[in-house]
């Protein structure tokens, strides 16, 4: 039997990256996975792995800024009992070249989409008994400065607030709420930012050069500590922020 066994888990940003590694793990432990993402072809994708893993999983395109499409999805979905919000984005600017829009959409995209669709599960989750909440932060947040990522950091220590706000106000109704921490982490949308910063091959160096470890995060390294916090083994974790940057926070 599978760490997962009896866990319904509905997915955001889970066409590839920390998100695809992970809905593979979930179904191999045993969950039954609702994966989605805004790239279609991604998630049918990953709908054939998935299927190959198990049966009865569900894979669809979902565009996280559709906020009613959100709303729609969790009321399709009242029998979920894990909820992995992953969905986010990379703003590089400083806060004299940030535009207004960039700013917004920072919020726009890595914390607004949470809010709706945690809120759109709740009643749910308060009916059933409780349910688990994960979240996918960054150390780049309130935990650390980096540079030329006002936008990002901002949206980000938002996800940490979030999630503790959510964590303390439901805890009496069984609902506990975690966030991931990662840093660099070897993922499509990382590579596109090595791509858009000029010769991919020379920018990635510069990326994993400055890697305490001396390499990247693997996306399946994530998935490892998400599986532990989609558990019934993390049961007494609530309001926590779990790091896993290869000590960039040391």
């Amino acid at each position: 039997m599978g760490r997962l066994e009896g866990k319904t888990i509905f997915m955001t940003a889970a066409a590839a990256g920390i998100g695809g590694a992970a809905a593979t793990a979930f179904a191999r432990e045993g969950a039954r996975v609702i994966a989605t993402d805004r790239d279609a072809q991604g998630i049918a994708r990953k709908g054939e792995e998935l299927k190959a893993i198990s049966a009865g999983h569900e894979t669809y395109a979902l565009d996280v800024t559709d906020h009613l499409a959100l709303r729609e999805a969790a009321a399709r979905h009242t029998h979920v009992n894990v909820l992995y919000n992953g969905a986010g984005w990379v703003h590089q600017g400083m806060l004299g070249t940030t535009t207004l829009e960039e700013w917004q959409l920072s919020f726009d995209i890595n914390v607004t989409p949470m809010f709706v669709l945690t809120q759109a599960f709740l009643p749910a989750f308060i009916a059933q008994g409780g349910a688990n909440i994960i979240n996918v932060a960054s150390v780049a947040s309130s935990m650390k400065g980096v540079p030329n990522r006002v936008g990002y950091m901002s949206s980000k220590a938002a996800v940490i607030g979030f999630t503790k706000s959510v964590a303390f106000d439901y805890m009496k109704n069984g609902i506990r709420a975690n966030t991931i921490c990662p840093g660099s982490v070897d993922s499509p949308s990382l590579h596109e930012r090595a791509h858009a910063l000029g010769n991919h091959d020379e920018v990635w160096k510069t990326f994993v050069a400055r890697q305490p470890m001396g390499r990247m995060a693997q996306p399946e390294e994530m998935a490892h500590l998400l599986v532990y916090l989609a558990s019934d083994e993390s049961a007494y974790a609530t309001g926590s922020n779990f790091v896993v940057d290869g000590g960039i926070t040391m």
